[in-house]
């Protein structure tokens, strides 16, 4: 059921879930009110690449040309991609090894998304995401806590997908100007940061997420895996940039680079 975009009272949101004293917690209440105001969700589309600029030596002359600015390009107000949503755990079974299988989950989320394939059901996901672990393991010689450039490995590796930028100390319009431009950006993050409530707690140490859209109030649009509830979930910008902290061996995720991966 598509909510109509307006504003929800506490009582009409309690009423979708039916009377008769059922309790509906808070953060469900706030995702059902977020959700209802999300931009559409729109399917990938390669952007054309960008015409090289002429230089003295194509044009056959030494005479220097008029430095041209780049023209300024205004970002949309939010952006919504249409990605599709798995957790990483498809049967709600959280052990060994879906409870480690975050990184993978992003990634078949975000390439599912630039293939325009859906990710149809829970026993695809499982196949898929375990066809990953697989791979990892040959590939590696392991499954668990891949840094952002091995998850980048498994996208040009195994799902043969070169269009993928490993970005170093990126800002938040560094990732609105690749959402802008159909990008699904994956992001590795220090998982006790972001405060996600539906997390068993503590949360996990290391993380990964994709970040699909952004709103005008400053949020992120995020497929969390980490939670079945993790769809359209919405973080702040300031929670996910402060976060974002690629694997480290000594597992000291907190001096981890500030790193993301732009796919697409």
């Amino acid at each position: 059921m598509k909510l109509v975009k307006i504003g929800l009272g506490i009582g009409a949101l309690v009423a979708l879930f039916g009377i008769g004293g059922l309790y509906v917690n808070r953060h469900a209440i706030e995702r059902i009110t977020q959700q209802a105001m999300l931009p559409e969700a729109v399917p990938y589309e390669a952007k054309p690449t960008t015409t090289p600029q002429k230089t003295a030596a194509t044009l056959g002359t030494t005479k220097p040309l008029p430095t041209i600015s780049p023209a300024k390009t205004t970002l949309p107000k939010e952006v919504n991609l249409a990605v599709p949503f798995t957790p990483q755990a498809p049967h709600a079974n959280w052990d060994d090894p879906y409870g480690e299988l975050c990184e993978e989950a992003s990634v078949l989320m975000a390439v599912s998304y630039l293939q325009h394939k859906k990710i149809p059901n829970a026993a695809f996901a499982n196949s898929a995401l375990l066809a990953i672990k697989n791979f990892e393991e040959k590939r590696f010689g392991f499954y668990k806590d891949t840094t952002a450039e091995e998850t980048a490995i498994i996208l040009r590796e195994h799902f043969s997908y070169n269009k993928v930028e490993v970005k170093q100390n990126p800002t938040v319009t560094d990732i609105q100007q690749a959402l802008a431009h159909g990008r699904v950006v994956i992001v590795p993050v220090a998982g006790r940061e972001i405060g996600n409530p539906y997390f068993q707690v503590p949360g996990p140490l290391y993380h990964m997420i994709v970040v699909k859209g952004y709103t005008s109030a400053g949020k992120f649009i995020t497929h969390d895996p980490g939670t079945r509830h993790g769809a359209d979930y919405l973080y702040d910008q300031t929670v996910i940039m402060n976060a974002i902290h690629d694997w480290r061996v000594d597992s000291n995720i907190s001096l981890g680079k500030k790193v993301v991966i732009f796919a697409g």
